[in-house]
């Protein structure tokens, strides 16, 4: 009987830094107890073939590791390019079969494809190449597999939390060698639950909103001559902002706004956090939640009028919190999910009101994961 393995990587929690990262900036995020899971056997062949449940049998073939245009948008193209970069550092990779189930819904905002790459990067690195990447190389393999081969211009942050676990404070400055900062904070401890409610709308067709907020912020950034505004001083994008306007949207010079704030924002977060002081940390996460409804602006799709689905689970937040707690978009935006930190004594009403708008099981209570991508057997 071949050797049986089974591997586990979580989903990701967007705790702050609402699309900071892409601009090199800093971001809070956990690992959740929501997990993907692989069971492995080493086949023989040149090939892995994936059973996931719910979806076609797979293969992906190693011989032949290149983009592939019709892959694009696919899950074959993260396996592929996951494997294509582990061949590119030495690894010499054979063939597999993994049976694939998970508890992180795909569009849940809880970064089901980043949990697939690092679960994936976590197999290669355990199985073919004696453990030799870090936890922070294998989530950036599974970021160049989504931009390159999937075709998603994501920043670092899902993949860097799934794959190193715990409460996490991420500087991406310098995105080849990240700051990594784990934070011991018990939420529970505080007297708060984690919640994720779902909004009910779809991420279908709405790629050319995500790929806006990058664009337009480039744009930004190009203004100054450089690439990310995270190069750019705050002081020197204010006092450019009379030369700025008319050379870039208005729309831009929002979502700008927000980046600089956003960052500011994360770092308060952190130091709340370290110190214990849960009030602070509250009063950012709603700062946060403002600012993505009002200056980043990826609540609603453009023109959207009869659907607002991320609007109204916001307003119901809003409404049964009744100034506790805290809440804000999450991940994205534009469909998806919204976070709540609710207080113990609310949760069963907050979860019964959300609920009885929203539908049944859209609100779910989460805790954090201390462990990234492992190997369970």
């Amino acid at each position: 009987m071949e050797k049986h393995y089974v591997f586990s990587a979580p989903g990701r929690t967007e705790i702050s830094g609402n699309h900071t990262d892409h601009q090199c900036g800093c971001v809070l995020a956990a690992a959740v107890n929501l997990e993907t899971v692989a069971e492995v056997w080493l086949n023989g062949t040149n090939n892995i073939w994936i059973q996931s449940q719910g979806y076609p049998t797979m293969k992906v073939e190693l011989d032949d590791l290149s983009v592939r245009e019709e892959e694009k948008n696919s899950t074959a193209a993260l396996i592929r390019g996951v494997a294509y970069s582990f061949v590119q550092r030495g690894a010499k990779l054979r063939g597999f079969d993994a049976v694939v189930s998970s508890t992180v819904l795909p569009g849940s905002g809880l970064s089901s494809s980043a949990a697939f790459e690092v679960l994936f990067g976590t197999i290669l690195n355990e199985l073919f190449f004696d453990k030799k990447l870090s936890a922070v190389e294998i989530a950036q393999i599974g970021q160049y597999a989504e931009n390159v081969y999937f075709g998603k211009p994501c920043g670092l942050m899902d993949q860097m939390a799934s794959s190193v676990g715990g409460l996490v404070y991420m500087d991406f400055e310098n995105p080849q060698e990240p700051i990594i900062e784990k934070i011991d904070f018990d939420l529970a401890k505080a007297g708060y639950a984690l919640c994720i409610i779902d909004s009910g709308a779809d991420h279908a067709d709405l790629t050319d909103e995500y790929a806006a907020i990058p664009t337009e912020i480039r744009e930004v950034a190009a203004f100054f001559g450089k690439e990310v505004l995270r190069q750019i001083p705050a002081d020197t994008f204010f006092s450019a902002l009379p030369e700025l306007r008319g050379k870039v949207s208005d729309r831009a010079i929002l979502r700008a706004i927000h980046i600089y704030q956003e960052n500011s924002r994360v770092l308060k977060q952190a130091e709340a956090l370290k110190s214990g002081n849960m009030d602070a940390f509250l009063q950012l996460v709603k700062e946060s939640g403002r600012s993505s409804w009002m200056y980043l602006q990826n609540i609603s799709p453009t023109g959207a009028v009869e659907h607002q689905e991320v609007a109204v689970a916001l307003a119901l937040c809003d409404v049964l919190l009744q100034g506790r707690g805290a809440y804000r978009v999450h991940g994205g935006g534009f469909a998806g999910t919204v976070q709540a930190f609710v207080p113990f004594d609310m949760l069963d009403a907050f979860i019964s009101g959300i609920e009885a708008v929203l539908g049944a099981d859209k609100c779910h209570v989460l805790n954090i994961r201390p462990q990234g991508g492992i190997r369970v057997k």
